[in-house]
């Protein structure tokens, strides 16, 4: 089943505009709207929050906007580069979420995530990723994934919620109640249409075609069976002239699995040459099929390390060909690298005493591109006190810094994602427990040291200011050592909750 994100950035001209002028921005405070030609007279085509809080809307008069808002600071909009900014967007998800990308004028972007939402952590995890990016830019958006380009858009517009999962096979429940402008009909078509009565989606989808083809011309019929999933819809994806790329085009369509691996390391060869001619490795590969049907599938790998080994990208490839449904079959094939780094050929050791170094990343390869790569990693030293905080995860091939745990005190070697709460009890506050009930077993404690005091990061956040965690290290009766600490210092309220929690396991 096909997945498509539609990403929706419902404040992108002005918020484009106020990154381009960085500190010569207008004050985030202030209202702001870009003006440009509709028909004869100057008008909004575009709004902050602010603006639209004050009850501007686009379309409206400039001149009825400023005296309705006073300190109304107008821009004159740039309808170019803000499609310009859309493309730069697309060939950012190009890189980092999926092989398909296309912007989706004036305000948002298209993705086919078919078949790629694991390497994100799910659909979930990597809806809310991408929005958190684009905030972190200042750039507000909402996203939604669905079954068809169509139900998608037609969610992340008019659903207002920050991310939206339409679940497979149910987008026409979720477009019964929206109104009839989430079928991108023309602004023209939904005023007649609500002169006869129409307001939802639901009035219109059950209507005889016949009659609307007559009237409003195929449109209607045509963006409704967009967005059931009933016609396809042509996407064009973005590409940058910068990419390497190799393609090859069937005077006869193709679909066995046998013939897909024969030409997919056909494509392979062609794309080393030119990666050899650039002396650049790939780290990233994306193999297009364009099917007869007008739609596309696809497959990504990456490498922890750029690689031109044609047998070693083939293998990778081709491990991946059965998640292709080739349909009525592949017409064309296209194999784009889509980031490259810096190559140079190594001296292979030619000593008989000196024993050759393990290379391992061709097997961090094949797992990486079976389970994704974020589930193959390392863990390095963070600057932290925190416990939680003093870990962080890197490449698995990241080259080592020689950062280690400072500190006298040991840690233990599994630590707990988040601390689980604990029964317990201790003779005096600043002693350890004479016993503790963890997941539903009790523990008699035996030996015990303790206890490390640690606390809060005030200067990253106010509420750390007086807390404070009281560490042991205990030892029940069957030998078992555990990493103990009560939230506070027992004698304030404001230090903690002064209740007991388990935070990892020794060895």
């Amino acid at each position: 089943m096909p997945r498509v994100v539609s990403l929706f950035l419902p404040r992108w001209p002005t918020d484009r505009l106020r990154r381009k002028l960085g500190d010569a921005s207008p004050s985030s405070e202030a209202p702001l709207v870009l003006a440009g030609r509709l028909g004869r007279r100057r008008s909004v085509t575009a709004l902050d929050a602010n603006a639209q809080s004050l009850g501007v809307s686009i379309g409206m008069a400039v001149a009825k906007a400023q005296a309705l808002v006073p300190g109304l600071v107008v821009l004159d909009a740039d309808p170019a580069a803000d499609r310009e900014g859309l493309d730069k967007l697309s060939l950012w998800a190009l890189q980092r979420i999926s092989p398909v990308v296309a912007a989706d004028p004036p305000d948002g972007l298209m993705i086919d995530t078919t078949g790629a939402d694991h390497l994100h952590g799910g659909e979930a995890a990597m809806l809310e990723t991408m929005v958190e990016k684009f905030a972190q830019s200042g750039v507000d958006a909402r996203a939604a994934v669905a079954d068809t380009w169509g139900a998608a858009h037609a969610a992340a517009r008019y659903m207002r919620l920050r991310t939206v999962i339409v679940p497979a096979g149910e987008s026409k429940a979720v477009l019964l109640p929206l109104p009839l402008a989430a079928l991108r009909l023309e602004v023209e078509t939904v005023a007649a249409l609500h002169t006869l009565g129409f307001e939802t989606i639901r009035d219109l989808i059950d209507q005889p075609r016949p009659p609307l083809t007559l009237r409003f011309g195929p449109e209607i019929e045509r963006r409704i069976d967009q967005a059931l999933g009933v016609i396809g819809e042509p996407v064009d994806p973005i590409r940058s002239p910068e990419l390497v790329e190799v393609r090859r085009v069937f005077g006869e369509p193709i679909g066995a699995a046998e013939t897909i691996a024969r030409y997919t390391a056909k494509l392979v060869e062609a794309l080393c040459k030119e990666l050899e001619q650039r002396g650049a490795g790939a780290r990233r590969l994306d193999l297009l099929f364009h099917r007869v049907d007008n739609t596309m599938q696809f497959v990504r790998v990456g490498m922890a390390r750029p690689v031109r080994d044609p047998r070693r990208l083939t293998r990778l490839l081709c491990d991946k060909i059965e998640t292709v449904d080739p349909g009525f079959g592949i017409e064309i094939m296209v194999l784009v690298a889509i980031e490259t780094e810096p190559l140079r050929e190594q001296q292979a050791i030619s000593s008989l005493i000196e024993a050759p170094e393990a290379d391992v990343s061709d097997l961090i390869d094949v797992l990486a591109n079976r389970i994704g790569e974020n589930r193959i990693c390392r863990f390095v030293p963070a600057q932290s006190d925190v416990p939680e905080r003093s870990v962080a995860r890197v490449s698995a091939l990241s080259p080592e810094t020689g950062a280690t745990w400072d500190g006298e005190w040991p840690r233990p070697p599994r630590l707990l994602t988040r601390p689980e709460p604990i029964e317990t009890m201790a003779l005096l506050p600043d002693h350890p427990p004479a016993w503790f009930t963890w997941r539903g077993v009790r523990r008699r404690v035996r030996r015990a040291d303790g206890p490390e005091r640690i606390r809060g990061e005030w200067w990253k956040r106010d509420a750390e200011l007086t807390t404070v965690r009281d560490y042991f290290r205990v030892e029940d009766e069957t030998g078992e050592r555990y990493w103990l600490f009560r939230s506070g210092d027992g004698e304030h309220a404001e230090s903690g909750s002064h209740r007991w929690f388990l935070h990892g396991i020794f060895g």
